[in-house]
């Protein structure tokens, strides 16, 4: 039986049974080896803040992952062995298959942290908020090692609309180039600065359960594709004007979103650090005053929605759909920014308070 999902380009995407265990060994076999990589790879370790009363040690291989998968696609890719182009037509059925990966995990998880607290799993809170915050299976923090296949994934579906394109009209138009371009970067950066996600909201508050479990495995690589789905079939050119203002936008987000959180870690690390030629200046020594933090509260939320922004707006305005990702992040981030709000109020206290005094504005200078 094939059943056939909505077109969004001009090409169905179907789902049969050869399909979805297609979609099923790529999965498995995508999954296992980024795990057995992040077990054997060499790699640099550090020690995390302390999170429920301890302290934890991580290993960041996570740019050896990265690189040795990108190299070995792109050789499979110039040898004949494997088609990336795999991943779009197998898109609906690795999307099927991923989900009930994601929604077997949650279960797992929760049985084992419930198991471990000799609890009875809950509905709610348990399997779709979480039971245990850091969870470890073989000595991988599997909430760290779950960023992994996301990222790596939405970076392999990205490469793979540029194969289509490549195949199907013989070259790759100034906009995929430009998002390509863009998207790897982004990536790339990530896994250059693993250590920071060290210290985020999610490794250090967040529960790992359903939603950080779909987050990663599903929505990230599925939903952040968008704007690369919508270019594959997308031939109209892009002007010189658009061009250079799409990567002025891409250069200002993506300065305002490292720049910031570079600030924050390194004076994490090292309380007395030089930031823009200048001593950090801080309130009591607890809170960053400096840089980007004197001017804004969350600008490194701010950054990450002007870089998708623009890999969003390389797609013209033939449509809105593309606009579906930074909409939604925008949402996100504005509502996560609350809650981080709410998190540093009940931490600081009257401190907090103060902060906000000095640093009137959230994620919009003279705006919010």
């Amino acid at each position: 039986m094939v059943v056939p999902l909505p077109e969004l380009t001009g090409q169905p995407l179907l789902l049969s049974g050869s399909t979805l265990l297609e979609a099923a060994a790529m999965l498995a076999i995508f999954v296992g080896v980024l795990f057995a990589g992040s077990v054997l790879l060499p790699g640099h370790r550090i020690t995390g803040p302390q999170v429920a009363g301890q302290v934890r040690t991580y290993k960041l291989n996570g740019i050896h992952l990265f690189l040795l998968t990108m190299a070995a696609t792109g050789i499979a890719q110039f040898l004949g062995w494997f088609s990336l182009s795999a991943l779009h037509t197998h898109f609906g059925a690795l999307f099927v298959v991923t989900n009930v990966f994601a929604f077997v995990l949650s279960g797992w998880l929760c049985w084992r942290g419930a198991r471990a607290q000799d609890e009875s799993p809950g509905v709610w809170r348990d399997y779709f908020i979480g039971v245990e915050l850091n969870p470890s299976w073989l000595g991988v923090d599997l909430k760290l090692f779950s960023y992994r296949p996301s990222l790596i994934g939405l970076a392999l579906f990205n490469l793979s609309f540029a194969v289509v394109q490549y195949e199907t009209y013989g070259g790759l138009t100034l906009a995929m180039a430009l998002y390509q371009a863009f998207t790897f970067l982004y990536v790339f950066n990530y896994f250059q600065f693993e250590r920071g996600m060290i210290h985020t909201w999610d490794i250090v508050s967040e529960r790992f359960g359903w939603m950080l479990v779909w987050g990663d495995y599903v929505l990230v690589p599925f939903f952040y594709c968008l704007p690369g789905w919508w270019l594959v079939h997308a031939t109209d050119p892009l002007s010189t004007l658009a061009a250079v203002a799409i990567v002025a936008l891409f250069a200002f987000g993506f300065w305002l979103f490292r720049g910031a959180n570079e600030q924050k870690h390194r004076f994490k690390r090292d309380p007395g650090v030089k930031i823009w030629g200048r001593p950090a200046e801080t309130l009591d020594g607890r809170l960053l005053v400096s840089g980007f933090w004197g001017i804004g509260r969350h600008l490194n939320y701010t950054g990450e929605i002007c870089i998708y922004l623009a890999f969003t707006l390389t797609t013209g305005f033939a449509s809105w759909v593309p606009y579906l990702l930074p909409a939604w992040l925008a949402s996100l981030l504005c509502h996560r920014s609350r809650r981080d709000e709410h998190r540093c109020r009940a931490k600081y206290g009257e401190l907090w308070g103060r902060y906000k005094k000095q640093v009137r504005y959230s994620m919009l200078p003279f705006i919010y």
